[in-house]
């Protein structure tokens, strides 16, 4: 590992002046290339403190060996240079999108004497008028076969057209009438290059005077009474409306544009791209990276313009390209689009109409692909295996955490305190094995001391299973009377029940992790660690996960681990990390709104939400129920009087102690309680007897 000071450039080398830079390693290999307005000030970036940099360019400065430049005239041209060198030396700490020469064009070659339809893929040919990117090839062959039927263009390879030549015998497609037959003479060069322009045309989005010209032939032919041509038209007609709505109208101004959107965590980013010409979305592609660099999504941005743009000239870069963030600068990138397509060209963020709704379908496109990308990652054995290695070495574990739980504490502002636990076992989740926690030990907010009580209760169920089964060596009785009085107290079941269910298997806090992450850093890492110690475990391994920089923090060092920018073990520990939140945040969601539906029932313990159905659905409301006797309510299914005495002194508690006042007019407000409780939102408002409602409900 380099000292980035030993190669740093004396003072007042580097020019203050826009150009190119790259690091490069000891084996003086490109690791990374950026440009800058000004050499001297970005330079000057990578050389200060290393504990004030970002992890990953801290990683980069440090296994590069020395940094050249090369200065230029405007920021125009060091875009332009930086998209050379990324492309010739393919730096790995630089963003770089999978998957981009992948998406087939349909292509017409209009540079052959009889141009010809195909499927291409890879880099463009001059003389080649491209359409799409499609997802797949099989919706460009299901276009073209549309189409031929009013466009006869050559489809057949050079082999198969001088073969025909040749013999003077056409292929199959000749004899059906989805080819003129170039090939033996049926129709002449000329003849044929107008019918490949008609046909780009088309592709183009210049539809509607082709499809007039066919409807005023279809119709002069009837009037002729040519009914067999007018036929053939009529049919011409519906081939090609059935092929334009394969790409329906998504902006009625018939706009030319290119929409990108950028789906990202801290490790990756997904990039969509849809292609809108003539109101129509033509193609789409998308690609995936990983963000081996600080980026931010204005950088992202300009990269995926560098990769789309490139190589275009001409009409194939859009008058206008709407982005979710701007490029910082924008002018230079601007400018540069500007050059590529000959004209002016709108870079800019859709802010209303048919353009942001579209660009919030591309972003969910993103969203989407993002996802599909960690499902796809996740779920392969290799992978997997290789995180579990990466995150024993990176921890110095005996063997690799073949079973993770991860903790997250989740409160809204100190309220609704409450904990889950996730569970992955050789790398996948185990849903069946999750557990929530309400916070019952202290009120307010302090993450620190939530993770130390879940780590203990946690804990402490385990190791009451270790002593059932006679597992537990050490033996301390007081241990015992310590775990079930603090189980007791929390409200969790006694540990004279059974810690397995019928058929024998574990349940609940059986099993033991290998390695327990905690969603924090130093503090949370530390108060977990101590619950370990204060419980006499030191079998198994602690880290936490900070959000911020993704940082490991192992116990009792100043220093967090940094695993490498491409490690599968810390994708892994993330993916961990960000179900545990998921999964707090939503049991801390439900709670918040369980307590704002609350009614007196609630506080009636072993009172289920079938019986107070059947209470409020007897009696019509909380206040006919609250009025009635113990003998009255044990006439309701399913209420014995023990419960029904319950249920009185619980209303009798929660009984208003003076009448409610309308404040305007002073009246007292008498009016029967509406008949919800908790559990029962929604549900309309009745009053009065079941006889008394009968003419007012609707």
């Amino acid at each position: 590992m380099a000292d980035p000071s030993s190669y740093r450039p004396k003072p007042g080398q580097i020019p203050d002046s826009p150009g190119v830079y790259r690091f490069r390693d000891e084996h003086r290999r490109v690791i990374y290339v950026g440009k800058a307005k000004s050499l001297r000030q970005r330079l000057a970036n990578y050389f200060q403190d290393l504990a004030g940099l970002h992890p990953r360019t801290r990683t980069m400065v440090t296994t590069a060996a020395s940094v050249e430049w090369t200065v230029v005239s405007t920021e125009v041209e060091a875009l332009q240079l930086e998209y050379s060198w990324i492309k010739e030396y393919d730096p790995r700490f630089n963003v770089k999108y999978r998957d981009d020469k992948s998406y087939p064009y349909l292509a017409v070659t209009m540079s052959e004497e009889f141009p010809r339809v195909q499927v291409m893929r890879g880099h463009k040919k001059k003389g080649v008028r491209y359409f799409g990117p499609y997802a797949h090839a099989w919706a460009i062959r299901d276009t073209v076969d549309l189409l031929l039927r009013v466009f006869p263009v050559r489809t057949c390879s050079a082999g198969v057209f001088k073969n025909a030549a040749r013999t003077g015998r056409p292929c199959l497609l000749g004899y059906i009438g989805k080819c003129s037959a170039p090939c033996v003479g049926r129709i002449s060069a000329e003849e044929h290059g107008e019918l490949a322009e008609d046909f780009c045309d088309f592709m183009a989005g210049r539809t509607g005077t082709y499809l007039r010209r066919l409807e005023r032939q279809m119709m002069e032919a009837a009037e002729e009474m040519e009914y067999e041509r007018a036929a053939r038209l009529r049919d011409d007609i519906e081939a090609l409306k059935k092929a334009m709505e394969k790409n329906a109208v998504v902006l009625a101004d018939a706009t030319d544009a290119d929409l990108i959107a950028v789906a990202e965590d801290e490790l990756e980013a997904a990039v969509q791209i849809f292609h809108v010409r003539g109101g129509r979305v033509r193609g789409q592609r998308g690609w995936v990276t990983d963000k081996v660099e600080d980026v931010t999504t204005g950088a992202l941005v300009e990269h995926a313009l560098q990769q789309l743009y490139g190589e275009e000239r001409g009409d194939s870069v859009p008058k206008e390209v709407l982005v979710p963030a701007l490029p910082e600068p924008v002018e230079p990138v601007q400018e540069w689009l500007t050059e590529r397509r000959g004209s002016n060209v709108s870079l800019r963020i859709p802010q209303r109409g048919d353009k942001k709704a579209l660009m919030e379908t591309v972003a969910r496109n993103a969203q989407q692909a993002l996802v599909l990308h960690k499902t796809k990652r996740a779920s392969d054995l290799t992978t997997r295996s290789r995180a579990l290695e990466e995150i024993a070495e990176a921890l110095d574990l005996d063997s690799a955490p073949l079973r993770i739980e991860c903790y997250d504490i989740s409160h809204l502002q100190g309220d609704d305190v409450v904990a889950s636990m996730v569970v992955f076992e050789d790398g996948l989740q185990r849903k069946s094995e999750y557990r929530r926690f309400q916070i019952k030990g202290f009120e307010g907010q302090d993450d620190v001391r939530s993770m130390h009580e879940v780590i203990t209760r946690r804990f402490r169920r385990y190791i009451a299973e270790k002593e059932r089964t006679g597992e537990w060596t050490d033996g301390e009785d007081a241990l015992a009377d310590d775990t079930g009085t603090a189980l007791a107290d929390a409200g969790e079941a006694p540990l004279t029940s059974s810690l397995k269910d019928d058929d024998g298997r574990p349940k609940r806090f059986a099993y033991p992790p290998q390695l327990v992450v905690v969603d924090g850093g130093q503090p949370q890492v530390a108060a977990a660690k101590r619950a370990l110690d204060e419980l006499g475990i030191d079998d198994i391994a602690v880290c936490g996960l900070a959000k911020r920089l993704e940082e490991v923090w192992v116990p009792d060092d100043d220093d967090p681990v940094v695993l490498p920018r491409s490690s599968e073990g810390l994708y892994l520990l993330q993916r961990v990390r960000d179900e545990a939140h998921r999964f707090a945040i939503t049991y801390q969601r439900t709670k918040r709104a369980k307590r704002f539906r609350a009614g007196p029932l609630d506080e009636v313990s072993g009172l289920g939400e079938a019986r107070k159905q059947a209470l409020i659905k007897h009696f019509g409301s909380v206040k006919r129920l609250r009025a009635a006797t113990i003998d009255q309510i044990c006439e309701v299914p399913g209420i014995g009087r023990k419960t029904a005495e319950t249920i009185a002194v619980a209303l009798a508690r929660s009984a208003s102690p003076a009448p409610a006042v309308n404040t305007a007019t002073g009246e007292i407000i008498d009016d029967e309680e509406p008949d919800t409780t908790a559990g029962f939102p929604g549900d309309p408002v009745k009053t009065g007897a079941p006889e008394e409602r009968r003419g007012q409900e609707t």
